[in-house]
């Protein structure tokens, strides 16, 4: 499953959604399930937009939630991938079948709300340190390479090298 957390640096607002079918009305980030094949930023931003209406580009990977026996997967082990997005459209016309409410809030404010789950809490003080601080010192970037195999490539995730060290040979 991917998050995508969707933060408008101009403003500093995170959009956020509650869920419709959940007995806690909790705010977290909108997302969903990967289609097979498809890349972790792409379900994001994918499922951002169905869920908000809002258009994003895929920054970085925030974190990864692992957790085995998960209720949601068949009880089965289960990643959680929370993604940084950039938004590319603000107007919000979110799904009425999914969500009960979405707002952009004040990324210190969903920081400090008590009304978040506990995953949302941590990854928006995450996402507040990048913003305040500098997003190198928390983002986790793709790079695509050629893979081994006639044809084919893959995207190693990991935090940025400087460029000294991208460039040896």
């Amino acid at each position: 499953m991917e998050l995508g957390a969707v933060l408008d640096e101009r403003t500093g607002k995170v959009l956020v959604v509650q869920d419709r079918n959940r007995t806690i009305n909790a705010w977290k980030f909108p997302g969903g399930l990967s289609d097979p094949g498809e890349d972790i930023g792409d379900t994001a931003v994918r499922e951002v937009f169905e869920e908000t209406g809002i258009k994003s580009e895929f920054k970085s990977i925030l974190s990864i939630r692992q957790q085995h026996r998960h209720p949601g997967a068949f009880e089965k082990s289960d990643m959680y991938v929370i993604c940084r997005l950039e938004p590319s459209s603000f107007h919000i016309s979110f799904c009425q079948q999914e969500c009960l409410r979405c707002e952009w809030m004040d990324l210190d404010q969903l920081a400090k709300t008590k009304h978040a789950t506990p995953i949302t809490s941590h990854v928006a003080k995450l996402l507040l340190y990048g913003y305040r601080e500098g997003f190198e010192k928390i983002d986790i970037t793709m790079r695509e390479f050629p893979a081994v195999y006639a044809g084919l490539f893959y995207k190693l995730y990991h935090r940025e090298l400087p460029e000294s060290y991208r460039n040896m040979t």
